[in-house]
C-alpha cells in the first residue's frame, strides 16, 4: 500500500471491526520508534500494551528467533523439544515458583488459571464438583474470550454475547471488605490485576494487595495475579506484586514474555496447585513451541540483569513527576500508574482522550485512550531520556491548544 489512506480503505473493506485503531499504518518500527507506510516517524509510548516492553526489533531477541527458524519452530505438545524444558525451568526459577504451563495469548493464559483454579478446587481443596466460584474484581480486563467477558463489567467488551459462564463473583477493586464478604466456602480463587490497565492504569490503595495474600491464605484460596501487562518489567520490579512484597499462588503472564517477536503466555505455580492436570486434560498446539521458547528464554535471561526493572523504575519516576506538573493547570485532572506506566485523566474542556491521541499522532508521538477521558502513556523500556522529554513536550503542546 503506497498511502495511509489506501491501506486504511482495504483493510475496512476485508477485515471485521475489533480495535479502532487510530489512522497511522506502520511499516517498519526500532527500538521505541515507528515509521508509517508513507514514511512519517511516530514515538511509540505505547508499547503494544507492554508486549514491546523491549522495544520493537530488539537485537537479541530477533537474534534468538533468527537462530531457532534455521532449527524447528512447532513440534506441537505430541512430542518434546530441546528448549521447553529450559523455558520451563528458566521462567520458573525468574517467578519463584515449580512448574509452569506455557500458552500463547494473555486470554489463553487466563482461561487456564480459570481451568486450574477450578480443578484445584474440587481436587485439592474439596469444593463440590460444579460450585467453583472466582471472584474478581469490576472495571477489570482479563481478555475477551466468552468465559473472560462473563465477568468482565465493560458493555462494550460484554454487551450480546452470552449466554454467560457462571462461577464469578464481582466486587469493587480495591475494597478488601467487599472481597472478605464475597469469599465463600466455595471459593477457589481471586483473580486480579496487581494494576488495572485498560480501567485507566489504577493503583490500587496501599496495603490491598497484602490484604489480598494474607486472606487468601486464611481462607484456603488461591491468590491469581494477572500480570501479563503490569509484569516483567512495567512498573520497576520484574512484577507489579512486589510492590507490595506478595507473592501470589499463581502468575498469569503474557505480552512481554514474547518479546514483541511472537506470542507467548504462561500460567506460573508450584507443583501442588498446577500439579492437578493429567495428560489430555488441557492442551494448546502452539503452547510451548520452540520458537516460542527460544525468544522467552532471551526474555527471562535478559530481565535476570535487572536492567529493565531499573530502567523503567528510573524513567517511571521522570515521567510521574513531569506528568503530575500537568495536574490541576486546567487540562489534566489526575495521574495514576508506576514505573514507566501512566493514566492520565483529561478534562473534557481540551478534548476526548481519542481526540487528544490523535493530536498527539498528528504531531508524531503514538498513546492509546480508554474509557473517554484517559489516555494511557507505556514506552518501551528502551526508551531514551531525551526522546521521553520530547514525547512529554508533545503532550504539552496538545494540552496547550
Amino acid at each position: 500500500m503506497s498511502t495511509t489512506a489506501d491501506a486504511i480503505a482495504s483493510a475496512e473493506a476485508h477485515s471485521a471491526h475489533n480495535y479502532h485503531p487510530l489512522p497511522v499504518v506502520v511499516a517498519t518500527a526500532e527500538g521505541a520508534w515507528m515509521t508509517d507506510v508513507e514514511g512519517r516517524r511516530y514515538l511509540d509510548m505505547l508499547a503494544g500494551y507492554s508486549a514491546l516492553n523491549f522495544g520493537h526489533c530488539n537485537p537479541r531477541l530477533l537474534a534468538a528467533a533468527r537462530k531457532q527458524l534455521d532449527r524447528v519452530t512447532l513440534t506441537s505438545r505430541a512430542f518434546h523439544h530441546d528448549r521447553f524444558a529450559d523455558f520451563c525451568t528458566e521462567l520458573a526459577a525468574l517467578c519463584g515458583k515449580d512448574m509452569v504451563l506455557p500458552m500463547n495469548t494473555g486470554a489463553e493464559a487466563v482461561e487456564t488459571g480459570v481451568k486450574t483454579a477450578r480443578k484445584w478446587g474440587y481436587e485439592v481443596k474439596g469444593v463440590p464438583d460444579g460450585h467453583a466460584k472466582i471472584v474478581v474484581a469490576a472495571d477489570n480486563f482479563h481478555g475477551r474470550t466468552t468465559t473472560i467477558v462473563s465477568f468482565s463489567t465493560d458493555h462494550e467488551a460484554r454487551d450480546h454475547f452470552g449466554p454467560y459462564t457462571p462461577g464469578f463473583e464481582i466486587v469493587p477493586y480495591g475494597d478488601l471488605t467487599a472481597l472478605a464478604h464475597a469469599v465463600t466456602p466455595n471459593t477457589v480463587a481471586v483473580l486480579l490485576e496487581p494494576i488495572q490497565g485498560e480501567a485507566g492504569v489504577l493503583v490500587p490503595p496501599a496495603g490491598y494487595l497484602r490484604g489480598v495474600r494474607e486472606l487468601t491464605r486464611e481462607r484456603n484460596v488461591l491468590f491469581m495475579a494477572d500480570e501479563i501487562q503490569s509484569g516483567l518489567g512495567r512498573t520497576g520490579r520484574t512484577f507489579a506484586c512486589e510492590h507490595e512484597d506478595v507473592v501470589p499462588d499463581v502468575y498469569l503472564l503474557g505480552k512481554a514474555l514474547g518479546g514483541g517477536v511472537v506470542p507467548v503466555s504462561a500460567v506460573v505455580a508450584d507443583r501442588d496447585v498446577l500439579g492437578v492436570f493429567k495428560p489430555g486434560e488441557h492442551g494448546s498446539t502452539f503452547g510451548g513451541n520452540p520458537l516460542a521458547c527460544a525468544v522467552g528464554l532471551e526474555v527471562v535471561a535478559i530481565l535476570r540483569t535487572g536492567e529493565f526493572q531499573q530502567r523503567a523504575a528510573e524513567l517511571g519516576d521522570h515521567l510521574h513527576r513531569e506528568l503530575n506538573l500537568l495536574v490541576g493547570g486546567g487540562a489534566v485532572t489526575a495521574v495514576r500508574g508506576r514505573g514507566l506506566w501512566a493514566g492520565v485523566d483529561i478534562d473534557p474542556a481540551h478534548g476526548t482522550g481519542r481526540e487528544v491521541s490523535q493530536r498527539l499522532m498528528e504531531r508524531g508521538v503514538l498513546v492509546k485512550d480508554t474509557h473517554g477521558a484517559t489516555i494511557r502513556i507505556a514506552p518501551p523500556l528502551v526508551i531514551g531520556k531525551e526522546d521521553l522529554d520530547w514525547g512529554l513536550d508533545q503532550l504539552r503542546a496538545v494540552l496547550a491548544t
